[in-house]
């Protein structure tokens, strides 16, 4: 798979991680080219042979990732919404109000995923997924020996299947938890799991897993 990165943070290298793993392209999609040139040339030197490079904009690819905190990543998809146009979108944010750490900054009958889905407009395919793992365990692929669990939440079949196979093919587990408008309970989950790191004193090591 190509995957195309909005973004240079600690997400963005944990996904491109990842991608490295299962063998995947990735392009590093950032304004700032020099730090996404920085992280090419780190990743380049961890992973022999990865093909990784710069790209200059969203568009045809298998995946794109909006690695961006929101709202950016909503200002970001709607800029590139035309070369967006059938193009799988994987939002893996969580919008939280991070001045008071109190709260979510959508409204409460929606979500982060959704909000990026009505700008996008109905072209585009928005999943959810990613959101509800730290970046050190997602670079890593696991957590307390055991394989991670990736939750995903979208409106179109196809679209999640696509994210489903990249989540296997880097030994993780993919689970669909239906419609986009689960992302609502996937962002407010995460959020709960983000507040209880300092008082547990689990520093951002501990992740969500489904067992039956």
């Amino acid at each position: 798979m190509l995957l195309n990165i909005a973004g240079s943070g600690n997400m963005a290298r944990a996904i491109a991680a990842r991608a490295a793993f299962g063998d995947h392209q990735v392009r590093i999609i950032n304004p700032h080219l020099e730090s996404a040139r920085d992280l090419v040339t780190d990743l380049r030197q961890r992973f022999s042979g990865f093909d990784i490079g710069v790209g200059e904009q969203l568009g045809p690819a298998d995946l794109n990732v909006i690695a961006v905190h929101y709202p950016t990543g909503k200002q970001v998809v709607q800029e590139a919404r035309d070369r967006l146009a059938d193009q799988i979108v994987v939002d893996i944010s969580n919008p939280v109000d991070m001045g008071s750490f109190d709260s979510l900054v959508v409204p409460a009958d929606s979500s982060a995923a959704e909000q990026i889905q009505q700008v996008a407009g109905p072209a585009v395919r928005v999943v959810k997924a990613f959101n509800t793992i730290f970046a050190d365990l997602l670079e890593a692929g696991e957590g307390g020996g055991e394989p991670l669990d990736v939750l995903i939440a979208g409106d179109d079949e196809s679209a999640k299947m696509m994210v489903s196979q990249f989540a296997s093919s880097t030994d993780m587990r993919p689970l669909d938890v239906g419609p986009l408008r689960r992302a609502r309970e996937l962002e407010a989950f995460e959020f709960l799991h983000m507040t209880m790191q300092q008082r547990l004193g689990l520093n951002q090591q501990s992740a969500i897993k489904i067992l039956s």
